[in-house]
């Protein structure tokens, strides 16, 4: 859904972030301008007084009146800052950092602070610019690489953030229960179940009562199917942590894992029913609804997933960016044609190392389990979710030394001291493949699996004209509902409303089919309905075009102990089964909304609407 443009408030009103300041002395002035010379005032002093004495209120009311003579003053951001952190309110806190790290962008504590505020709040891109930013004030800061250990291990990249955390490691010199514990959930984050197992051993030995290791242990346990384990683990966390509601949520989870649903359920409403008033978060809504469905109760669990919904968009206060990703479809489909791809050169094809296999699809579209079975096979090893594509993207201009942005950037292509740019691209995506751990030793192919990637097939075809290219369909209502019923930030943002998911659906089939017109692309559409229809002849097809004979040991993908690290993590651990396929039947009257949105959609692949 595309948001109506936000209206400008009075000048003379107070500014919507809740920092204290008039709006136009707040978020409605030019903070491009430099900030006033830092200057010992009376009323700094003042209030620096009256902050020293309790007297808070007092000290914001003369920290406001200062800076409404002057909003870049430095020391009085700084200390309005610290009365609205203290105060916990995170959004004034949060512009108030933003302001003071643009007027002093050396300012490390205000960079960290940032960066931890960010991350506290899932902002994880926003999050990882100031923390690297933190590293290159303070390369040798143990504080600077947690965070940026925290941030990537979450991000998805955690090979990254496993280089930073054992970084402080090395600054700190010494055992640390609590960066233990980090480091064993980056691990855990990789797979690498009984490594992180030992580290929670030792975080455990080394302070047995902090609650957050023996949750994340416990998170583990469950994750690796150590149900029992788990429980006990849960049971000790509460006990350090008595009515905690993450436990609680964990508990309906695990229940959940253990097909308990009932008694899940009943978890998940005891929480929203706490007299601590604030009810159920996005995650605990998500996990109620996906209950709910599996109990049949589908009214009641679309119910749920509005309600994650929209708590969500409470929160965060986002919502689609409709005219970001419109504008990045219609720049790639002017550029991406046949008459300039036919005078674009290739990047040439490297034959010693391994080579990738792109599952592309829309979330929830059945990727997950596509690389499970593929990652089954000896000779290919798991990728999972590499974000380089996308990171390339935001660097082929520096790359290329071009003026443009991508895609206009790949123009430079015909510039004689640019005629190897595609080799270096390509190997620039190969090497960050090998540092985020995706090529295991022996394997001849890795996968990746970045989801919405078909967004930009033709720069895949381009580095890449050679590897085999994946697309996972599914029924496009299937599809949008699983969307609609998980957490997800892929896709500008598209998960956070049904019609929005609906039309960057259509959106970005609509591009993937004009990659197929324009350009040649090793391209095998794959519908999710016929693999579980059709499990074995489906699977020896995908070997046959990847190339790599057939292994018995991928139709048993869900043995492959490998850890997924999406929101299909849980499934993939189950035999195949065909309780999702055409699960939109049961909310045909809840998805009636964007039924004429993906209607040319659903015919042109093939489906019906039953």
């Amino acid at each position: 859904m595309t948001s109506s443009p936000a209206q400008v408030p009075p000048a003379d009103a107070p500014c919507a972030c809740g920092s204290g300041l008039r709006n136009v002395r707040c978020c409605g002035l030019d903070w491009s301008v430099a900030p006033e010379a830092t200057r010992e005032t009376p009323e700094l002093d003042r209030a620096r007084a009256a902050l020293g004495a309790g007297a808070v209120a007092e000290a914001t009311r003369l920290l406001i009146d200062l800076l409404e003579k002057f909003p870049r003053h430095l020391d009085a951001l700084r200390s309005l800052y610290q009365i609205r952190s203290a105060e916990n309110q995170a959004m004034p806190a949060e512009v108030l950092l933003n302001r003071i790290v643009r007027l002093d962008p050396n300012d490390l504590s205000a960079t960290q602070a940032l960066a931890s505020l960010l991350f506290a709040k899932g902002a994880l891109a926003e999050a990882e610019i100031h923390a690297r930013n933190a590293v290159r004030l303070a390369p040798a800061d143990a504080q600077s690489h947690n965070l940026m250990g925290m941030i990537m291990t979450e991000a998805h990249r955690p090979q990254v953030g496993e280089y930073h955390y054992r970084r402080v490691m090395e600054l700190l010199g010494a055992s640390n229960a609590i960066l233990s514990a980090n480091l064993a959930w980056n691990l855990k984050n990789q797979g690498r179940i009984e490594e992180a197992r030992k580290l929670y051993e030792a975080s455990v030995r080394l302070e047995p009562n902090v609650f957050q290791t023996v949750y994340g242990w416990a998170q583990m346990e469950e994750t690796d199917r150590n149900f029992a384990r788990a429980r006990e683990l849960l049971d000790a966390a509460e006990r350090l942590s008595p009515g905690n509601r993450t436990v609680r949520l964990a508990r309906a989870v695990l229940h959940g894992r253990t097909k308990n649903f009932q008694s899940a359920v009943a978890l998940l409403d005891e929480i929203e029913r706490s007299p601590d008033g604030n009810g159920l978060g996005p995650l605990e809504w998500t996990e109620k609804g996906q209950l709910l469905d599996k109990m049949g109760r589908y009214q009641e669990a679309f119910a749920a997933y509005d309600s994650g919904k929209r708590t969500l968009r409470a929160m965060t206060g986002q919502t689609y960016l409709a005219d970001e990703a419109r504008d990045l479809v219609e720049r790639l489909r002017g550029f991406f044609t046949a008459s300039r791809l036919s005078i674009l050169p290739r990047a040439s094809v490297r034959n010693d190392v391994a080579q990738p296999i792109f599952i592309v699809g829309f979330p929830r579209s059945g990727t997950t389990m596509v690389e499970q079975t593929l990652t089954a096979h000896p000779r290919i090893s798991a990728g999972d979710e590499l974000p380089t594509i996308n990171e390339l993207t935001a660097i082929i201009p520096r790359m290329l030394n071009s003026p443009l942005a991508y895609p206009e950037a790949f123009a430079d292509l015909w510039l004689g001291d640019q005629i190897e740019g595609l080799d270096n691209l390509r190997d620039y995506y190969l090497q960050r493949a090998r540092q985020l751990g995706a090529v295991r030793k022996g394997a001849s192919w890795f996968t990746d699996k970045m989801p919405l990637n078909e967004t930009h097939l033709g720069l895949i075809a381009l580095m890449f004209p050679q590897a085999p290219i994946i697309h996972l369909l599914r029924h496009p209502l299937d599809v949008v509902l699983s969307v609609f019923s998980n957490h997800l930030t892929h896709g500008f943002y598209c998960a956070y409303d049904l019609e929005s998911i609906a039309r960057h659906y259509v959106l970005v089939m609509g591009l993937v089919e004009h990659y197929r017109r324009e350009m040649t692309l090793r391209y095998l559409p794959v519908r999710y309905e016929d693999i579980v229809d059709d499990q074995e002849s489906n699977v020896r097809k995908i070997m046959s075009f990847v190339g790599v004979p057939f292994d018995k040991r991928c139709l048993n993908f869900h043995e492959n102990r490998r850890y997924a690290r999406t929101a299909s993590y849980a499934q993939v651990t189950e035999k195949l089964y065909d309780r999702s396929r055409y699960r939109y039947r049961a909310y045909l009257k809840e998805l009636a909304p964007v039924i004429p949105i993906l209607e040319p959609a659903i015919y042109a692949l093939g489906y019906t609407i039953d």
